[in-house]
Formats: structure tokens, C-alpha cells, sequence
């Protein structure tokens, strides 16, 4: 996902902006692996393969979320591992 693009991005449950962006891996303004995080419904919004999964909970693939988490369990703040919505560790 390009850096730039959190400036268009919005929540697709409560249309809040901005989203908060947590980079994991970075290169070139480009991030590959992240999190965009809604402060006022606590959605966390997973960035896999430079692609940010905004999907309603119903559609969303909690399978793929945990273990997303459980690898990046060091390397994201506290409130998305343990409080995030719509799951969390």
C-alpha cells in the first residue's frame, strides 16, 4: 500500500478518518506488511502482501487475522493484539 494512501482511506464500518497506520515493513514509501487501526470502533484492518484487507467483519477471514497477529504479536502496539475488533489475541 503507498503511504499516500491514508490520506483517502476511511473506515468502512463507522467512516471515521484518518485511520492510524502501523508499518511493519516498509521500503520505498510502499508498505508491504502493516495495520490500519480505527480509534473510535478499535477495527484493526491487516496490510498483507501491500494489500489493506478493509472488509465488513462477515467477510473477513479470522483464520488468516490470527496467525497475522500471532506473527506480528512483537511488532504491533498492545491495543490491537490484545483489545482490537473484530478479534484479537
Amino acid at each position: 500500500m503507498n503511504k499516500t494512501m491514508i490520506d483517502i482511506l476511511a473506515c468502512p464500518i463507522d467512516k471515521s478518518f484518518p485511520l492510524e497506520l502501523f508499518e511493519i515493513e516498509e521500503n520505498n514509501n510502499i508498505v508491504s506488511e502493516g495495520v490500519l487501526f480505527c480509534s473510535k470502533c478499535s477495527r484493526f484492518y491487516p496490510i498483507i502482501e501491500e494489500i489493506p484487507i478493509m472488509l465488513p467483519d462477515e467477510l473477513r477471514d479470522k483464520k488468516q487475522e490470527i496467525e497475522f497477529l500471532k506473527n506480528f504479536r512483537d511488532k504491533l502496539p498492545e491495543k490491537i493484539i490484545t483489545k482490537a475488533n473484530p478479534w484479537h489475541l
